[in-house]
């Protein structure tokens, strides 16, 4: 691991394959990562069960997220939500630098990773894809979780998250400069996953 040493901050738009990309990419690498859009779905979470956001977001314990149903659009949501609160932000923001700290390199994927968490991560990309598919695969991943809802709400969802995202006052929604943008709405997986690798292996490489 510890011949690893980057930083990689992975950004985008809800359900463009950020997540499973960069599962992959740490695995890949044997380095740490980070889902931090799942802190956010944490707090948005015990918000939900009456718990003040500034207290949910001190005693975080990112392994609740392997005991509780955090894909729900209500959580996802109610994260949106606390998002916006700074001093919400401010909590979680120390949590997710202080993991990019670690020796030895990390994965982190988000919204602002490449351009508020890490702005001196050592590679950045920001993936993203059109709403309607984008939308498709978050249908079918809550109806392969057992949720019964339809496309057309999960649709509706995805944008409106995209615009609270791109319009919050804190941390919005946009790719770093010296981000590479990847649009993953004609590619599979394994497509986006190659292309990642490749970039990163020139960068190793030098």
């Amino acid at each position: 691991m510890t011949s690893f040493g980057l930083i990689i901050a992975i950004d985008g738009t809800a359900a463009s394959g950020k997540g499973t990309i960069s599962r992959k990419i740490a695995h890949n690498y044997c380095v740490p990562h980070l889902d931090t859009g799942l802190l956010y779905r944490l707090v948005g979470y015990h918000v939900l069960q009456g718990i003040d956001p500034i207290d949910a977001a001190n005693q975080l314990n990112v392994k609740q997220a392997e005991v509780f149903d955090l894909k729900t659009l209500q959580v996802s949501n109610a994260a949106s939500e606390v998002a916006k609160n700074p001093s919400v932000r401010a909590k979680l923001l120390e949590f997710q630098r202080r993991f990019a700290s670690k020796p030895g390199g990390a994965v982190l994927d988000g919204r602002d990773i490449g351009t508020v968490i890490c702005p001196n991560a050592d590679l950045k990309f920001y993936i993203t894809a059109c709403s309607e598919v984008r939308a498709q695969r978050r249908h079918s991943e809550l109806l392969v979780l057992g949720h019964k809802i339809s496309y057309e709400s999960v649709l509706r969802e995805i944008q409106e998250r995209d615009e609270r995202d791109t319009n919050r006052e804190q941390s919005p929604l946009l790719p770093a400069e010296d981000a590479n943008k990847i649009d993953t709405s004609d590619m599979n997986i394994g497509e986006v996953y190659d292309l990642v690798c490749l970039i990163i292996e020139a960068k190793l490489e030098k």
